[in-house]
């Protein structure tokens, strides 16, 4: 094997937590966590104390709309993504002048909207999202960190090798599609058998708790779509944007026998929990915030419209966690790397997956319907209006479910045999188109449909 085998957990891919954005919210949130552990692990503070917080990059630019400076507050208060309150998080910073107070080793110190530098000079960084920590003791500075918020919730602290740090192994190790399928062949398994083996090996959890945690992601996401099919009104932000899930959801019950309906009824699902998102509610990232409404939206049709039971969504999930973890290990899920591709592309390929599996076709055509919308999503560009996830990043949830439903069709019309483009083939393209792209169309606002709009 040449390259290391993929360690992520399934939970580390689904995560519960705030909206608007896993790379700019729930990241900074658990960077600022991780800093403050660190800073109470100092020894002979003085009172003087301050700490100041660097933004860079894509979180500079776009980091107010997406709520990164409540983030990192948040985090220094002590707060996590899956266990904060999402009322309070959002009325945190509702006021510049507000002051809070964080303890390190019982001493406490003010911070406020300046102590929180959204930086516009260029930054020598590995990745755009770039969050600098710094404690400063009589104004020098005595613990500084750097961090990188890299998609999907997902952190890394400089100089720290996370694939390292897991010094557990997978049952069965794979970096690709190719090994993957060999293993299913080898060993006469289902996809299931195998991600439950590795979920295992990596967790120490039973399988009966790994299937326990998958339906508490899966209520996460329904709750979720149940929320944002009643909330009605305007979403948070200077767009003043108005939801447009309930109305849809009416639209497409009273169409109930139609034959577009069922389009309607999926537009509906997944704009309800991505205006969810926007509202800075409680979502899954799957694989991102900014993707939420994917996936859950899939998730919503298959039980209420095709009724399918417990035990096939959760292996529905699997399928969607094994698409993901190849993007994620193989290119990125950040927007700030990939664009939106890497967002709605990945949900979109993660969700085609699992329509096909849930529907029990062979994993040639759950790869090839994967392949299939991320080969549809290449190039797309991540340009919010305003840095709010709000446009185009609500209506682009529901185009790439429609896509993933597209690609699950398409996959399954043909003999997949024959299918001339692999799935590792396409994640390869997907990471090069990345590395080309414009780093204005890339989570910055700087151009595409963040200017197109100005007057919002």
């Amino acid at each position: 094997m040449l390259k290391e085998a993929i360690k992520t957990s399934i939970f580390d891919l689904f995560k519960i937590g705030p909206g608007p954005s896993s790379s700019h919210t729930i990241g900074p949130m658990k960077a600022a966590y991780d800093f403050l552990q660190r800073a109470n692990l100092m020894t002979d503070l003085t009172d003087n104390q301050q700490v100041m917080i660097h933004l860079y990059g894509s979180l500079s630019a776009t980091g107010k709309g997406h709520g990164t400076d409540r983030a990192v507050i948040a985090g220094l208060l002590g707060w996590l993504p899956e266990t904060c309150d999402p009322n309070e998080f959002t009325t945190l910073l509702k006021n510049e002048d507000d002051i809070y107070l964080i303890k390190i080793q019982e001493k406490q110190i003010s911070i406020h909207a300046k102590n929180i530098v959204f930086e516009k000079g260029r930054y020598d960084s590995p990745h755009p999202n770039t969050l600098v920590f710094k404690l400063l003791s009589d104004h020098k500075i005595i613990l500084e960190e750097e961090y990188y918020s890299v998609g999907g919730g997902f952190i890394q602290r400089k100089g720290e090798n996370l694939q390292a740090q897991n010094d557990k192994t997978p049952t069965f190790e794979f970096s690709t599609m190719k090994e993957f399928k060999e293993h299913l062949l080898k060993n006469k398994m289902t996809l299931t058998d195998l991600m439950i083996a590795n979920e295992m090996s990596l967790t120490g959890l039973s399988r009966r708790a790994i299937y326990q945690k998958i339906d508490d992601v899966l209520e996460a996401m329904n709750k979720a779509v149940k929320r944002g099919l009643r909330h009605k009104g305007i979403l948070p932000g200077t767009i003043k944007l108005r939801r447009k899930a309930p109305i849809l959801y009416n639209q497409a019950k009273s169409l109930a026998s139609a034959s577009d309906s069922f389009m309607i009824f999926l537009n509906a699902y997944c704009m309800a929990a991505s205006e969810e998102n926007a509202a800075g509610s409680i979502v899954v990232t799957a694989p991102t915030s900014g993707a939420s409404g994917v996936i859950p939206g899939i998730f919503f049709l298959l039980r209420n419209h095709y009724h399918y039971d417990k035990q096939k969504l959760r292996e529905g999930m699997l399928a969607a966690a094994a698409v993901g973890f190849l993007i994620k290990h193989n290119a990125s899920i950040s927007g700030a790397e990939m664009g939106c591709m890497g967002e709605i592309g990945s949900a979109s390929a993660m969700a085609a997956a699992m329509l096909s599996y849930c529907a029990g076709k062979s994993i040639e055509t759950v790869e090839a319907a994967a392949e299939i919308a991320i080969e549809h999503h290449l190039g797309m560009t991540c340009d919010p209006i305003g840095g709010y996830v709000q446009i185009p990043c609500i209506e682009r949830n529901a185009m790439g479910a429609i896509k993933a439903y597209n690609a699950y069709l398409l996959a399954s019309s043909g003999n997949t045999a024959h299918q001339k483009i692999s799935l590792d083939s396409v994640i390869k393209v997907m990471r090069a188109t990345g590395k080309d792209m414009s780093k204005k169309y890339k989570e910055t606002s700087q151009a595409g449909l963040a200017l197109s709009a100005t007057e919002c």
